[in-house]
């Protein structure tokens, strides 16, 4: 694709975000540096059960990117490359914090190249600190009482410890 004068560098950085990191805002953070818009976007996976709802990502990701003037929050549900050209974006950022990440996210980017050549995707190294960190873990450490202020910034750890709450309390 040619890029004129008039042209924008539009990025997506899709994912579940269920919920945010710390990871995941390091991401957002230095790939807003690289693109002139990054979209953030929630994956409506049907397959899955996630603990927050679309809406409830959206929120917490915009809470947590408002200082960041180039970056918005969307969500989709279909071919993430669908989406990408209804948004005219023609990169996907993906973070990558080990072999077996890479491993995933070439077969994905693949994929996605076969399905629009236009396409490209970037992947970002995690910072070394957050390496080990995903929601998954970041859940089973808050389901049992124990401490996510370092992994998560104050407003996720908030919600989340309230999410608990309210699940404890229905059963």
């Amino acid at each position: 694709m040619q890029m004129n004068e008039h042209s924008s560098r539009v990025a997506v950085y899709p994912g579940s975000f269920d919920p945010p990191t710390l990871g995941h805002l390091d991401i957002i953070r230095r790939s807003a540096k690289q693109f002139d818009h990054l979209i953030v976007a929630v994956l409506n996976n049907t397959s899955k059960s996630p603990m927050f709802t679309v809406d409830e990502r959206k929120e917490m990701l915009q809470e947590i990117t408002s200082d960041i003037p180039n970056v918005s929050i969307d969500s989709f549900r279909d071919l993430l490359v669908r989406f990408m050209k209804s948004r005219k974006a023609n990169t996907i950022v993906r973070g990558i914090r080990s072999v077996t990440d890479f491993e995933y996210e070439l077969t994905l980017a693949s994929t996605n190249q076969l399905l629009d050549d236009e396409i490209e995707t970037i992947f970002m190294m995690t910072n070394p600190k957050f390496s080990y960190l995903s929601s998954s873990i970041v859940k089973e450490i808050a389901m049992f009482g124990g401490s996510i202020s370092v992994l998560v910034p104050p407003p996720i750890e908030h919600r989340l410890v309230e999410k608990y709450k309210e699940k404890q309390a229905k059963n």
